[in-house]
């Protein structure tokens, strides 16, 4: 009996255990059954947002099906990375208008070689016809004109100078010739005058890669050059000529407007940015590692006085100056956002900002035709509208942000109506660096950090004289020499 007893009372504690583990699963099984319908709730929730979507997006996709030509609807839009054709419109005849005077190409002011081409003469000496020698009759004279190039040739020169040590400056002085450039370190032949400018022309204004430059040495006049070395000469180039370039550089700063803009750079791989500052009479280039206000600021000194033309970017806030931002810009942006949105072509914002911003551009051409009064008058209403434009809240994003930038820049935006120097846009500066970002393309950029300052030198001199319609082949051998003499015939200063 005792026995049974204790068997029972086994069993009971251990059923006793069992029903206490059983307890614990099954409030572990309970919480987890609670979080996974907490779970299903919220994936209901976002089921039912997707679904509210996606409604709508079909509606949308309807839309602009609806709207869409017959024909275009068998078409697929390409890919994003190819350009969308150029939409058709009316376009004059090309060339000049039907009885316009013709162009040709102007006579050349001196003949430089005469040379006479006679017809063939039969046994009596009279002349005769090439093909069937029948003697010719009514015979005259012409005078055909030929513009042609001499063949180059590389010409070897030897200049025989003399040096000797003056105890003065303690250092040996060594004449030099009139086209001979600066003596290298080492006794070995160097590229002259001609060579050295007309590589830096062919690299820096036509942008041409250096091995294609020295193929062409090559294939012209035959002279054996290296990569290496036309880079190793550009760079000494751009050292010749820095002081042309802080000229250049205190001009700008002088200057009663200048355009301001930057873009990407590459130097050694790595991503850097190129400056520019333009106006009418000169160009400044210059490659730095930053994007900030410091390199603007640095350029065009703190205490610039002048108006600055730029576009939005806040680093040109700094200075304290008059300032006109490109309302080219603001115009590409309302088309951008209706490209993106095309139901926004209809919102208020939108259609009036164009609007005003069109006119103003066209009641600046009007500025010699209209009385004073008249023309201020215009222009005071066109910037009251563009200030109730950016006073109010449109409840739309894109409009919201650009009624911001309305407000934030005010009279900016309108200087060029007051001022008859100055532009309305930032053309200026981005034209400047049109042919650089072709030269980015084409090259990749620079090197190194030598060659960058080097490369920015150059082109700035040769963009300023391209801006003044100098030669600049003719320039850059003109700087080069009064560098190399001391005796500088201009400076850039000069060429305004």
């Amino acid at each position: 009996m005792d026995g049974s007893r204790l068997a029972r009372a086994q069993n009971a504690q251990t059923e006793r255990g069992r029903c206490y583990w059983l307890q614990l699963e099954i409030n572990a099984l309970h919480e987890e059954s609670s979080r996974q319908y907490e779970d299903m709730l919220e994936l209901r929730k976002q089921n039912t947002a997707l679904r509210a979507e996606n409604e709508k997006l079909k509606k949308r996709v309807a839309e602009l099906t609806a709207t869409q030509p017959v024909e275009s609807k068998a078409h697929h839009d390409p890919p994003s990375f190819i350009k969308p054709n150029i939409p058709e419109k009316r376009r004059r005849k090309p060339g000049r208008p039907v009885g316009h005077e013709g162009a040709f190409r102007s006579r050349p002011r001196k003949i430089d070689r005469h040379v006479h081409a006679a017809l063939p003469v039969d046994g009596r000496r009279k002349l005769c016809c090439p093909e069937c020698n029948t003697q010719l009759c009514e015979v005259k004279h012409h005078r055909r004109l030929v513009d042609d190039i001499v063949p180059s040739k590389v010409v070897a020169v030897c200049y025989h100078t003399q040096s000797g040590y003056c105890p003065s400056c303690r250092k040996r002085m060594e004449s030099r010739g009139h086209d001979q450039p600066p003596a290298a370190p080492f006794d070995q032949p160097q590229l002259g005058l001609e060579a050295m400018a007309t590589a830096a022309v062919m690299r820096v204004c036509y942008r041409l890669p250096l091995r294609q430059i020295t193929q062409i040495f090559a294939d012209l006049p035959g002279l054996s050059v290296s990569p290496a070395a036309i880079s190793k000469q550009i760079q000494r180039m751009g050292r010749w000529l820095a002081g042309y370039y802080d000229q250049l550089q205190l001009m700008l700063r002088a200057s009663r407007v200048v355009h301001a803009d930057e873009t990407g750079w590459r130097v050694d791989g790595k991503n850097n940015f190129l400056w520019t500052l333009t106006n009418e009479q000169g160009t400044l280039y210059h490659v730095d590692k930053s994007r900030g206000g410091k390199v603007i600021a640095a350029l065009l000194g703190e205490a610039f006085g002048g108006t600055l033309v730029s576009d939005f970017y806040a680093v040109y806030d700094q200075f304290d100056c008059p300032q006109q931002k490109c309302v080219a810009h603001l115009l590409r942006e309302l088309r951008d956002a209706v490209t993106e949105q095309p139901e926004l072509a209809k919102h208020a914002f939108f259609r009036d900002c164009k609007s005003v911003v069109q006119a103003a551009l066209r009641l600046k051409k009007l500025r010699g035709k209209l009385k004073s009064g008249e023309y201020q008058k215009r222009v005071k209403g066109l910037e009251t509208r563009l200030a109730n434009l950016g006073q109010k809240e449109w409840n739309q994003a894109e409009a919201d942000r650009l009624a911001a930038r309305l407000r934030k820049y005010g009279t900016r935006l309108t200087t060029f109506l007051h001022d008859p120097k100055v532009d309305g846009t930032n053309n200026a500066a981005e034209r400047a660096l049109r042919p650089q970002v072709v030269m980015r393309k084409i090259t990749g950029g620079n090197r190194s950090e030598q060659g960058a300052q080097a490369w920015a030198i150059l082109a700035s001199v040769m963009r300023t004289a391209q801006q003044q319609g100098r030669d600049v082949l003719a320039t850059i051998k003109i700087l080069l020499r009064g560098n190399w003499s001391g005796k500088t015939p201009f400076n850039l200063l000069d060429f305004v």
